[in-house]
């Protein structure tokens, strides 16, 4: 049966009845160096692997592929940062030339295939190109959460045992400047780690102080030489995310680059509704498993343009900014929590923000991660 015209009901009962056929026919929407020998190897449970066997690349299937499908021009990235006054958009090239060097630079500072990185950084285009550049040589990634301080980000560098760090000089909350270098060099002293690289992006709002020897700019780092893909097997890891550690030391889930890209890239279509070239918004961080999935890699391996939005979507700097971006941006699908509702609708509960602004692309508002009352729901 053909999935793109089945019912709900024969799609769901196909996945669960024959996982193995559904997934190996989703799985041909990703580009492979080599196929699969097994679809779902599951000969030790309960640590079942996807496509074993397959080898690829998830940042080549994200940027190159696009470019060299004569898409390189379609925008990529939209960067919008109401508390910078700034907005900047990236086509698929231009994203693919930035993370190339990006890799070249964490070759350059001896970073390999399996080795760790540490990113620490706020929603700028820098975290993005990180993500994507440890990918590219086959790296593995661990975003940290811009409003984690040192503590708990000493937790993770200590458990991660990263080659090199990704940071910057400072967070932005609305009117507030956060500091980031001082909270980074606590937490690599807490880990006991002081010796370890570090490349800061000097962010103009508040500049840091390097230490000599062992922290150098993002400048400097990404005039590198720019290197090609790294073929890996789709079991290898792609990114450790750790849990939030309110129930007890934080645990790192690791997610592989094979089976997670055939999940995410059959979602855009299959439950998000999208097409490639359309606007999709996450509105979520990327420190968080939403941003990772929605705001990175599943738009872009589907060849939508996504959103990187710096500030609370409510509220800043007026209880529009929701309806401004979707409309300034042309958004057709919206992802994000029913938080982000419920506070629109205390802040503008006669809906007068919604109207002043163009909505006529936007098609669908998607609500997970909690459960929406009925109020806001019907609201």
């Amino acid at each position: 049966m053909d999935i793109v015209t089945a019912d709900y009901d024969t799609i769901y009962r196909q996945s669960i009845d024959d996982p193995e056929l559904f997934w190996g026919n989703a799985a041909g929407e990703v580009i492979w160096e080599k196929p699969w020998d097994t679809v779902l190897d599951s000969s030790r449970p309960p640590f079942f692997r996807w496509f074993k066997g397959g080898i690829l690349n998830t940042c080549w299937n994200s940027l190159d592929f696009h470019v060299e499908q004569g898409e390189g021009e379609r925008l990529a990235l939209i960067y919008d940062s109401p508390v910078t006054r700034t907005i900047r958009r990236y086509t698929y090239r231009e994203l693919r030339d930035l993370t190339a060097r990006c890799a070249g630079g964490l070759v350059k500072l001896g970073v390999k295939k399996g080795d760790r990185v540490v990113i620490y950084m706020p929603m700028i285009p820098a975290t993005v190109i990180a993500m994507l550049a440890c990918a590219r040589i086959g790296a593995v990634h661990s975003v940290v959460f811009g409003g984690f301080a040192s503590r708990e980000l000493a937790v993770r560098i200590r458990d991660a045992q990263p080659t090199l760090i990704l940071s910057a000089s400072c967070g932005i909350e609305v009117s507030r400047i956060i500091p980031y270098k001082p909270l980074l060099d606590e937490g690599i002293s807490l880990a006991g780690m002081d010796q370890i690289r570090c490349v800061i992006v000097q962010r103009p709002e508040k500049q840091a102080s390097l230490i000599p020897g062992r922290d150098m700019t993002w400048d400097e780092f990404i005039d590198a030489e720019p290197v090609n893909c790294v073929p890996v097997e789709a079991t290898d890891p792609l990114y450790i995310l750790y849990t939030s550690g309110t129930t007890g030391i934080p645990k790192g889930v690791v997610r592989d680059n094979g089976g997670y890209l055939v999940a995410l890239k059959w979602s855009m279509k299959h439950i998000y509704g999208i097409s490639p070239g359309e606007v999709f918004w996450a509105a979520s961080d990327v420190g968080w498993v939403v941003g990772h999935s929605y705001i990175v890699y599943a738009p872009l391996a589907y060849g939508c343009t996504t959103i990187l939005y710096e500030g609370k979507s409510v509220g800043t700097p007026d209880p529009g900014s929701f309806w401004r971006v979707i409309a300034e941006h042309g958004v057709s699908v919206l992802f994000t929590a029913p938080t982000a509702f419920r506070a629109i609708k205390r802040e503008d509960p006669e809906g007068s923000y919604i109207r002043k602004y163009n909505l006529t692309r936007f098609r669908m508002p998607f609500l997970a991660g909690e459960r929406c009352d009925p109020d806001t729901c019907s609201g």
